[in-house]
């Protein structure tokens, strides 16, 4: 599938504004070139207290506007300032609000996993309807099951079709698709409809919030090719205990994909020491300089396309799901 530029000569996009927060800029630009568009104004600032006020510089009476911001780390500012951003535009008339969030933050807090506690993925889906969101458009979300903590249409992406694609270049050869844990097992599965290959599947115990002792592998690795996908890379503890425990049963080669690069914590530490021949990621948080500078065997993929083509494809009311059509 090609993620080219998607835009139709009849696209008719005046009356649509695209808004970026502060928390990824350089995506923010990727996805107004893919559309050909101005980046609307407004203007972020923090007072010396630490409050956030942004005023929308466009006018926006009647116009359907797109907000742009990642709720990745500090992910209580940028949720904070994407709740002010769609008060302002819902104060100024728009017609309708869209927030597109390329990872959503606190996503893995979506059940209670022992007694009081709270279920946060829902409090920000509170939040954002509360505030005045129409619509949310977001990517590879930590569970699925998000998608109904909300009471305004959701439109998921997945960075599949994007990571497919590299991973197609590079010509692959006997692949197995290695999922790192029971739940991840769909997103491994959309991953073998597109390269071929077997799927194994890892047994883990986590033993703390930030150290994950893989257990057993289900499936055969032994001279193989591993890919090991996974929606998002945090601490890395789980996509580091999955390529030493691959490699402890024969794996030739082991690559390891995801949408979202967190890298928090002792992620680089344990992703340079982790042996893993190639990584490859998505721009959906900001992956600085540094960070590719240290990790010489990290790429990174841009989603803006992707992203781009669904806003579109919201503002002129066409299918966001034929875009995913044969995968997974």
């Amino acid at each position: 599938m090609s993620l080219g530029n998607h835009k139709r000569a009849n696209s008719d996009l005046r009356h649509m504004r695209v808004f970026g927060g502060s928390s990824h800029p350089s995506l923010v630009r990727k996805i107004c070139e893919s559309l050909d568009l101005e980046l609307a104004g407004a203007v972020v600032e923090r007072f010396p207290d630490g409050e956030t006020i942004i005023k929308v510089e466009d006018d926006v009476r009647g116009k359907d506007c797109f907000v742009i911001q990642s709720t990745c780390p500090p992910v209580n500012d940028n949720l904070m300032e994407l709740l002010i951003f769609i008060d302002s535009l819902r104060r100024a008339s728009a017609d309708r609000i869209t927030v597109v969030i390329p990872y959503f933050g606190y996503a893995r807090q979506d059940r209670k996993s022992e007694g009081r506690t709270p279920i946060t993925a829902k409090l920000v889906a509170n939040m954002l309807a509360t505030a005045g969101v129409d619509r949310v458009l977001t990517m590879d979300l930590h569970a699925d099951q998000i998608q109904g903590f909300f009471d305004i249409p959701v439109d998921h992406l997945t960075a599949a079709p994007v990571l497919g694609e590299y991973f197609k270049s590079l010509n692959l050869e006997n692949i197995t698709l290695l999922s790192p844990d029971v739940g991840n097992i769909k997103t491994a599965n959309k991953f073998t409809s597109q390269l071929g290959g077997d799927l194994a599947i890892i047994d883990k115990r986590r033993t703390s919030s930030d150290t994950i002792t893989a257990v057993n592998i289900i499936g055969e690795v032994k001279g193989k090719t591993v890919l090991i996908v996974d929606d998002m890379i945090t601490t890395a503890g789980t996509a580091t205990a999955a390529a030493k425990l691959v490699r402890e049963h024969g794996a030739e080669k082991v690559l390891l994909g995801a949408t979202h690069a967190i890298f928090a914590g002792p992620a680089i530490d344990r992703l340079k020491d982790s042996g893993i021949d190639g990584l490859v990621v998505t721009d959906t948080t900001p992956v600085g300089e540094n960070t590719v500078g240290v990790l010489d065997n990290l790429t990174v993929l841009s989603v803006s396309n992707l992203i781009g083509e669904a806003i579109r494809r919201i503002h002129e009311h066409e299918s966001i799901s034929a875009l995913f059509r044969g995968i997974g």
